[in-house]
């Protein structure tokens, strides 16, 4: 199949975006485990499942050093420091609204599109330019309504706020790394990769921000609650995410994911009566034009080969 914006590649990617809209609703319920256990469950999880396919194809698929480095650095930046930062967001849900934590997400495509000029040569245009700054004007009003910064309880909505800014850089930067590995070996191989390394990273989180009696605290129900996000928002979205990143361009992935936000937002209203002011709205529709600008604009980038 020609890989096209409407093909195969960006249709998986929508799938597994609106995958992880849902995902924060699931996460809300561990709000009593610290962030970094939750990180260590849910990969450890989807590693005991993945652990057959990655034996399967230990010695048919060879990385080399550069894409050993480029897995690692997903496995921190994505697998554990972006999900650690958006989990920590979620968790101060009482001082920022759920929708928002989600559309700050918008933001991501900068960070990719930086690495993707850096790493995959794909280079922005000066149009891209242009309507990235306008996407990052309206990001800050999304973020702050009517664009005043709300230094309330003892700045904890600002604190949120950059939580999921961080995790917005952490995800969108760790796009262009995963795309690069997917490039020369099946999407399988590397979800399993990317959660056999990110395991112990997050171990080590585990230990290092003094949560590790959390361990052995966890229940027989928030393990279910693991196991559910591994097998349809967690493991399986990823696994979904990136068969389609390896038939498209960084650049146009992630614009695609946009669909991740704007489930949260659907969700948000008639799962929690979240209603936000009228300024983020606005600012989240021209986010969302500026964004479908961009894609139209990066939809001539060369494509890789796709198997």
């Amino acid at each position: 199949m020609k890989d096209t914006f409407l093909g195969i590649g960006p249709l998986l990617i929508f799938f597994a975006a609106v995958l992880w809209g849902i995902d924060g609703v699931l996460r809300r319920t561990l709000y009593d485990l610290p962030p970094a256990t939750i990180v260590f469950y849910e990969h450890l999880i989807g590693l005991i499942i993945l652990l057959p396919f990655i034996f399967m194809n230990w010695k048919k698929e060879k990385l080399t050093k550069k894409e050993w480095g480029a897995i690692g650095l997903v496995s921190l930046l994505s697998g554990v420091l972006g999900t650690l930062f958006f989990t920590t967001a979620l968790l101060k849900i009482s001082f920022i609204p759920f929708s928002v934590v989600f559309l700050i997400q918008k933001l991501q495509p900068l960070f990719t599109v930086l690495t993707a000029w850096l790493v995959l040569k794909e280079r922005p245009t000066k149009a891209y330019a242009v309507w990235a700054g306008l996407a990052l004007v309206a990001g800050y009003f999304v973020t702050f309504p009517n664009g005043i910064v709300n230094f309330g309880e003892g700045g904890a909505y600002v604190s949120a706020a950059m939580y999921a800014l961080l995790a917005a850089i952490a995800w969108g930067s760790s796009t262009a790394f995963s795309r690069f590995t997917l490039l020369s070996h099946s999407n399988t191989f590397i979800t399993g990769l990317r959660f056999l390394l990110t395991v112990p990273i997050a171990l080590l989180f585990v230990v290092a921000l003094n949560s590790a009696p959390s361990l052995t605290a966890v229940t027989v129900g928030q393990l279910g609650t693991l196991l559910v996000i591994a097998l349809s928002t967690g493991m399986f979205a990823l696994w979904v995410y990136y068969r389609g990143l390896k038939k498209t361009p960084a650049s146009v992935a992630t614009i695609v994911e946009l669909a991740f936000p704007m489930t949260a937002v659907v969700l948000d209203y008639f799962l929690y009566g979240t209603v936000l002011e009228v300024s983020q709205y606005i600012a989240g529709a021209v986010l969302l034009f500026a964004m479908y600008r961009v894609s139209r604009l990066m939809g001539s980038i060369a494509r890789a080969p796709i198997e």
